[in-house]
C-alpha cells in the first residue's frame, strides 16, 4: 500500500499535517518507508529515504534521520514524526 502527501510550496521547513491509515494482515512483518522528494518545475528532486520495521515503532514523536540512495544517513535532513498505532500488539511490544 502507498499513499502521497501533498507537495508544499517553497518552504524550509514544511509541515504535512496528513493523516494515513493502513489495514494489515502481517504488520510483525511489515516496514514503513518513507521517500522525500524536493518537487520544482521540472522534476521531483529525491531527497531522503527511510524505512522502519513496523515492530520497532512506538507511540509519539520521533526524529528520524534520513538517508541518501544508497543508505548512507544525510545528517542534516530529518524529520519529525508522530505515530499513533491502533493495533495494541505492535504498540505495547
Amino acid at each position: 500500500m502507498m499513499e502521497k502527501t501533498q507537495t508544499i510550496d517553497d518552504n524550509w521547513m514544511p509541515v504535512w499535517e496528513e493523516e494515513f491509515e493502513f489495514n494489515l494482515r502481517a504488520p510483525e512483518i511489515g516496514v514503513l518507508r518513507l521517500e522525500v522528494y524536493n518537487a520544482n518545475s521540472t522534476r521531483d528532486d529525491f531527497g531522503g529515504q527511510l524505512s522502519l520495521p513496523l515492530s520497532e515503532l512506538r507511540h509519539g514523536y520521533r526524529v528520524v534521520t534520513l538517508c541518501d540512495e544508497k543508505g548512507d544517513e544525510l545528517s542534516k535532513v530529518k524529520l519529525l514524526l508522530h505515530i499513533h498505532l491502533k493495533d495494541a500488539t505492535l504498540a505495547q511490544k
